[in-house]
């Protein structure tokens, strides 16, 4: 179809562009075609029909008009050409032969009249020999490149210190460039033939140069769907090591153009200690380096470890006091229990975090470890079948992500406990030194009574925002309604600070009972006392120790933080899912969505209609036929035929299934964060690239060399 449009066109200096160029930056008015090749079943965009070709031009308007004249070559057309072309109905394009033989007369001229055309400007210039093999070198090389980050080779090979002194090997850049021109590419050998064995034939300086050109190529096509959508939304997750440097990944929300709600990964942002820096860096890369209009985005969310809650809090904080419609939020991939837990700034809450991450991750490793545990399990609960195998089966899961983690962990605390301590006392061959190391060192840490107050209270704390959270990650009814519930949580837990001496009683007292079923020895922490160093307060008890430390200000920040994160912003937004018809079901279609949608005011097509087609949209859904199930989520009302006929309610669930709390219902459209995560678990922290990891978690994103080849050339002449 490219091809067709630049015979119409006439654009003999385009002729030797890739469709792929051509696709991206050349565009023609729609002024250019005829009314019948235009779809309007959109009411946002212009969209032409698959078959469109451009048919009407006037290309005798430059006679009358000298200063039109631009620098673009004109085709000459064969007759047979021109009787092909009249018979597909585009006799309006070529009028007369007369006037195609005076326009080849004139090779500067302008093809599209001044009202019409947005052509690129570009004079074709003839390629010299060098220049085009310097071009193919270059494509062989980005070639190389992107199957190296598809594939996840690392660019090094062996480490210098592992080869016997004056040996020289290749890296594995080098070992494929090698290879494939043993495999026949001339344009390889005739650019390496004379070259040294032990010489490099690209630096490490070109490699990197040439990786961020396919990074920010790949990343671009992706900014670019993000930009035509409009509204979008950033959610970043937890900060990880690549190659020695702690870095962010980012990830951006958008509904593409089949109305399918998508996150996908964008890139990595260098991770700053101070959280002012760190604001102010990640707000130049997405509005400067990544040319994203923050105007435009509709929420933020910020997946993080324990100990970096407080420093995203602040760029949320920052990019809030910049623009107020960017809805601070919970990430639907993250429970809400466990984001709360990393978020308080207590320091035993983060060691206990820490220790159930590496016990979690040290069973996952060995089967055979985990066939012991549930091995301990059926022994302790022989009296309780249904609760023991009920917790074997959650062992086999990622359990430290679950709504009741610490629950599940004082069920399974004592069985976890035996099972280590039987692994690290085995004297049999049965495990290696690294399994009985860590087993004994994981048994010290689940026996330390610290651990013990800690997990028992953050149980019982986090009880009261179990079943709120679970109904965020829930159906969309359930999310509408969870917001509703709020205050009664707040409430619990308000009603809880008052009487904290009452509720951290009750808390430590079955603490101390675990304790003791452990034969745990009840103290306070050898830190403290430490610390005290002869100044020890004889009144103080582990009791009162543990109360002043650890459950006040647990309770107090949980509070807090549901405050902030269920602003009076979020909780509107919200309260906008009756517009879903089976919420608007359950409500007996009594719903008053104009009243909450007024943050969304200047996102709306028709603002001035909204009233009037709320009211429709009730009564379509009211008055439905009896066989018609309303649809159930943001994804099924976004894709019914007759949506296009709601502009402003279409725009509203748009932009409510942007908000990070909102799950990816379709997904395969959700898959970046699960490709990330694939990535960080397949490669070795010292063999990351930043580069290289968008191109393996972007792996089906199409790419354009020449493009990347251009680029290189204009950058690096």
């Amino acid at each position: 179809r490219c091809q067709r449009w630049v015979e119409n066109c006439r654009r003999a200096d385009l002729e030797d562009k890739t469709p792929d160029q051509l696709n991206k930056h050349y565009r023609l008015c729609a002024k250019h075609f005829e009314t019948s090749m235009i779809c309007r079943s959109s009411p946002y965009r212009t969209v032409l029909r698959d078959n469109a070709v451009p048919t009407i031009f006037d290309l005798t308007s430059h006679l009358n008009n000298p200063h039109s004249r631009h620098r673009k070559r004109i085709k000459e057309l064969s007759e047979d050409e021109i009787r092909t072309l009249k018979q597909q109905k585009i006799d309006e394009a070529f009028e007369q032969k007369q006037t195609t033989q005076e326009l080849n007369e004139n090779n500067e001229q302008n093809t599209v009249s001044e009202e019409g055309g947005e052509e690129q400007e570009e004079e074709a210039v003839p390629l010299t020999l060098e220049e085009r093999e310097n071009k193919d070198y270059l494509k062989s090389l980005f070639e190389i490149l992107i199957l190296m980050g598809k594939q996840n080779i690392p660019l090094d090979g062996h480490n210098v210190d592992e080869l016997p002194e004056g040996i020289f090997t290749s890296d594995n850049f080098q070992a494929l460039l090698e290879y494939r021109i043993n495999s026949g590419d001339e344009v390889l050998r005739k650019r390496f033939e004379m070259t040294a064995v032990n010489l490099e034939y690209c630096s490490k300086t070109q490699q990197k140069q040439m990786l961020e050109i396919c990074e920010n190529c790949v990343r671009e096509e992706t900014l670019r769907e993000v930009r035509d959508s409009h509204f979008f939304s950033i959610v970043t997750d937890e900060v990880v090591d690549i190659a020695g440097e702690e870095h962010l990944p980012v990830l951006v929300r958008f509904v593409d153009d089949s109305h399918n709600l998508r996150e996908e990964f964008i890139g990595f942002l260098p991770y700053e200690a101070d959280p002012e820096i760190l604001a102010v860096k990640f707000h130049t890369t997405i509005t400067e380096k990544w040319g994203l209009n923050m105007e435009y985005c509709r929420g933020q969310a910020y997946i993080v470890s324990s100990g970096f809650a407080s420093k995203m809090k602040v760029v949320a904080t920052r990019l809030l006091e910049k623009y107020p419609h960017a809805v601070y939020t919970l990430c639907s991939s993250c429970a809400l229990n466990v984001w709360l837990a990393k978020s308080v700034p207590v320091v035993g809450v983060s060691i206990a975090l820490g220790t159930i991450e590496e016990v979690c991750c040290l069973f996952n490793q060995s089967p055979q470890l985990l066939v012991e545990l549930e091995n301990t399990i059926s022994a302790l609960f022989q009296e309780n079948e249904e609760k023991g195998n009920e917790l074997k089966k959650i062992c086999r899961s990622q359990w430290t992500g679950r709504h009741d983690t610490f629950e599940v962990l004082v069920d399974l605390l004592q069985a976890l406990v035996l099972c280590l301590d039987a692994v690290s006392s085995d004297l049999s061959v049965r495990w290696n030194n690294f399994i009985v190391g860590r087993a004994f060192v994981l048994s010290s840490a689940l026996t330390d009574f610290d651990f013990i107050v800690t997990i028992v209270i953050m149980k019982n704390v986090l009880s009261f925002t179990r079943a709120f959270g679970k109904n965020l990650q829930g159906q969309t009814s359930d999310v509408f309604f969870a917001a509703g519930s709020l205050t009664a949580v707040l409430h619990s837990l308000n009603e809880v600070m008052e009487n904290i001496e009452v509720y951290h009683e009750f808390w430590f007292e079955e603490a101390t009972n675990l304790a003791t079923k452990l034969d745990v020895q009840i103290k306070l922490p050898g830190k403290f006392r430490r610390a005290q160093q002869g100044n020890f307060d004889p009144d103080m008890t582990s009791e009162n120790y543990y109360k002043e430390i650890l459950s006040v200000p647990t309770v107090e920040h949980i509070i807090q933080e549901l405050k902030d994160i269920f602003s009076e912003q979020h909780l509107k937004a919200l309260k906008c899912l009756s517009l879903v018809p089976s919420v608007m079901g359950q409500l007996k279609f009594n719903t008053s969505e104009e009243h909450h949608a007024d943050m969304f005011k200047n996102d709306l097509p028709n603002p001035d209609t909204l009233s009037a087609e709320l009211h429709c949209w009730r009564i379509k859904w009211k008055h439905r036929g009896k066989d018609i199930e309303l649809p159930a989520t943001i994804y099924e009302a976004l894709h019914l035929p007759d949506i296009k006929f709601f502009p402003n309610v279409y725009a509203l669930l748009k932009v409510l299934c942007l908000l990070p709390v909102m799950k990816v219902e379709n997904e395969k459209y959700g898959i970046g964060r699960k490709r990330l995560k694939a990535y960080l678990k397949n490669t070795l922290t010292e063999q990351r690239s930043s580069n290289l990891a968008l191109l393996n978690i972007n792996f089906d994103i199409k790419h354009d060399l020449d493009l990347m080849v251009d680029t290189y050339i204009k950058l690096y002449p």
